[in-house]
């Protein structure tokens, strides 16, 4: 609580320049945005109105360009660029682009709506401080200002707590302004959502082809270097328990040991029983080890345990994690067998993650189905500091993730503990 007390009366440095630049740039953008608007009602009706419409909307398109950096350097808060104009044949069609731009007139939009933003930002980190310094020191402001002596009155007690309140106010409003600015950008100045869930989709796409590409990889690796090696040895083991055994046999189809040779026992020249029996055992312990691996490679591309829900599979997931793990399930909807895939490999890699990076000594595992939504939640008592690209795979999960309509929120301030949340849909 005190830290995030702290956190809020703290102001960045590239706010209080946004603020104080914003009143300029709010006037300009404004005054484009209105002349633009009042200009091109007025050349309507004439040839030269579409022209100018048209021009203006690619010069606010440049300005929302302007904005979109300065947000991002001062307010740190990275905007994505709407996606380019086409340029299709022929100065009418790229005329008729232009006008029915989104992206142009909510530039236009966002221009206007500087204006009193930049106004509130101006008087938030310059109107403010000045009107507390004048109210701190209203008594000896006043002193100076009239001869003869002065009766201390109500205004000048009170002039000097109400200095210091708005003083102690300056921060927070610096703050919340910074936060509208970039509420503002983010929906004004981004590209709009039909955009943003194009990019998402090849986003995504992007994620599961070289997801699946580097599945068959390792696949293919898993069975070359290990399955297929494993089941070689196995044939030479075969192949040298076959020799061992043909040592017995001469060539007339009668085994050896049922001459007895002289002065010595029957069956002294039979196989050796001893190497027979190594070789075995060895063809036995190498054949369990092919099925194992093979089990392996079977339980990387599905699960075997999810045949039966997240139910079944979760706490047998949750039984091989040395670290101790508390489940609580909440499944009332079963969602579908992709939603479970992706679900159970999140808990996989998040439980992993504890296990090699957190330093934790006991961890709590959430998931919920309900309305349509699943939820998932991982905990730990840890040394906290994780973040999406730290080096924890989250970031690669995230992408994951998001290929099935899911978000990744993760809450890890340093020392701990750490909070991963994962939200799917149901049902595609």
């Amino acid at each position: 609580m005190v830290a995030e007390r702290r956190r809020y009366r703290s102001v960045r440095g590239g706010e209080l320049a946004f603020a104080v630049l914003g009143l300029p740039l709010g006037v300009l953008g404004g005054a484009y945005a209105v002349a633009v608007l009042y200009a091109g009602a007025l050349l309507s009706l004439t040839v030269l109105g579409l022209p100018f419409v048209v021009a203006a909307l690619l010069g606010a398109r440049r300005l929302g360009g302007l904005h979109r950096w300065l947000v991002g350097r001062l307010l740190g808060e990275e905007v994505p660029a709407p996606q380019p104009l086409p340029r299709p044949p022929g100065v009418f069609a790229r005329g008729r682009v232009v006008l029915t731009d989104p992206a142009a007139w909510r530039a236009l939009l966002y221009l206007l709506l500087r204006v009193p933003l930049g106004v509130l930002g101006f008087l938030a980190v310059v109107g403010l401080p000045l009107s507390s310094v004048w109210l701190v020191g209203f008594p000896l402001w006043v002193r100076m200002m009239e001869p003869g002596p002065r009766p201390v009155g109500l205004l000048d007690l009170g002039a000097v707590p109400i200095g210091l309140g708005a003083l102690a106010v300056v921060p927070a409003a610096v703050r919340a302004l910074g936060a509208a600015d970039r509420s503002s950008a983010r929906t004004l100045l981004g590209p709009v959502r039909s955009q943003q869930r194009v990019r998402q989709l090849e986003n995504a796409r992007a994620t599961l082809l070289a997801e699946n590409t580097d599945r068959l990889r390792r696949l293919e690796r898993d069975l070359h270097d290990g399955t297929q090696a494993q089941l070689v040895a196995l044939a030479i083991t075969l192949s040298l328990a076959d020799d061992v055994l043909a040592e017995g046999v001469p060539a007339d189809g009668v085994p050896a040991g049922d001459v007895p040779a002289e002065g010595g026992p029957v069956g002294s020249g039979g196989p050796d029983l001893g190497r027979l029996r190594a070789l075995v055992d060895r063809a036995r312990g190498q054949t369990d080890d092919t099925i194992t691996g093979l089990r392996r490679l079977t339980r990387g591309i599905h699960p075997v345990a999810l045949d039966g829900g997240l139910a079944e599979a979760l706490p047998g997931l949750i039984a091989t994690s040395p670290v101790p793990v508390d489940v609580r399930l909440d499944l009332r909807e079963r969602p579908e067998q992709v939603i479970e895939r992706a679900v159970y490999f999140c808990a996989a890699e998040l439980l992993t993650n504890v296990a090699k990076h957190s330093g934790a000594r006991s961890a709590e595992l959430n998931v919920s189905a309900v309305d349509g939504r699943v939820r998932l939640t991982v905990r730990d008592d840890g040394r906290g500091g994780a973040a999406i690209g730290a080096g924890t795979g989250l970031a690669g999960l995230a992408e994951r993730l998001a290929a099935v309509d899911g978000t990744l929120r993760v809450d890890s301030p340093p020392g701990g503990p750490t909070k991963v949340s994962a939200e799917l849909p149901r049902r595609l």
